[in-house]
């Protein structure tokens, strides 16, 4: 039997992509099923966009055009990096699994010196609004320069055009990448975006159970949990990559525990919050962090009036 895996085509996309294969083939044959996974290249606006995707990103603009070929049956499945998915879910599609998260930090690459020791004013890189603002609430003297690009684009800016620039922790271990960070940036200082270091599979509802079954055999329930709290926060403060939004969340003897920040893009006011509930409630707990947030001015610091 074979099946089609919808994968952006870049390095770190098709590599996510071919784990997530080897990871369904290696169920299915514990079960006793021969099963193939081809990769299937889809080609996304964030690909060839050359603009700033701030914006863009919150309607999931990496994850548009993979569910558009899903939909029309050009392919049977397709990963997502689940910090790039819109909160809502997509009403004809049904996310089947959500893998085990691998970490969940900010990479800091500099090719020397950590943040702390990088000279005044350094010059540091990064598209993602919530890192910019997290790391002039920790450096007021750098300065924050856009990125854009795939890993190999942003680390070869590092010592040429820029000081350093910071990657997902995550994208940089999948790709065995993860010695060149110089530092990997505490969560107590860099907390994560919602769903960072996740990676969620997509499939049609009625899809053959003949091998969506051995999909569905790959979610990992403590990651579900964590994540379903963090975006449901999301959701509440109806924010996307454009805003400095961040959290965190970890399941322990059956307790969730999740942390969450608000930042204005100065970094010099944030919101702090820390709330525990039964794992079994995830978005529960999600959306009633979310709404203490907004209550405390949340949406002031997201820009909004």
């Amino acid at each position: 039997m074979r099946i089609r895996l919808g994968t952006r085509g870049s390095t770190l996309a098709r590599t996510q992509s071919g784990m997530v294969a080897d990871q369904i083939t290696a169920v299915a044959r514990e079960r006793g099923v021969d099963l193939e996974v081809e990769l299937v290249e889809i080609t996304t606006h964030g690909d060839i966009s050359r603009g700033s995707l701030v914006g863009l990103s919150e309607v999931g603009v990496f994850v548009a055009a993979l569910r558009e070929s899903l939909l029309r049956g050009e392919c049977d499945l397709a990963v997502h990096s689940l910090k790039d998915m819109p909160t809502q879910a997509h009403p004809e599609l049904e996310v089947a699994a959500i893998t085990e998260r691998v970490d969940v930090r900010d990479a800091l690459c500099t090719g020397g010196a950590p943040l702390r020791e990088l000279p005044e004013g350094a010059r540091i890189g990064t598209g993602s609004p919530r890192r910019a603002a997290q790391l002039l609430a920790l450096r007021r003297d750098v300065v924050v320069e856009p990125l854009r690009g795939n890993v190999d684009t942003r680390l070869g800016k590092v010592g040429a055009e820029l000081d350093g620039v910071v990657l997902a922790a995550a994208g940089l271990q999948r790709l065995g990448r993860l010695d060149e960070a110089t530092e990997l940036l505490d969560p107590t200082d860099m907390l994560p975006a919602p769903g960072q270091g996740a990676l969620a599979i997509e499939i049609v509802p009625g899809a053959d159970p003949a091998w969506a079954d051995h999909v569905r055999a790959l979610d990992h329930a403590d990651t579900r949990a964590a994540v379903t709290a963090e975006r449901a926060l999301l959701g509440v403060l109806d924010a996307g990559c454009a805003a400095p939004v961040a959290a965190y969340a970890t399941v322990d003897a059956g307790m969730l525990t999740l942390r969450a920040r608000v930042i204005d893009t100065s970094g010099q006011l944030a919101l702090n919050e820390h709330a525990t509930g039964p794992a079994s409630e995830p978005a529960s707990l999600g959306r009633s962090t979310g709404w203490t947030l907004m209550s405390r001015g949340a949406g002031r610091l997201m820009g909004r009036t």
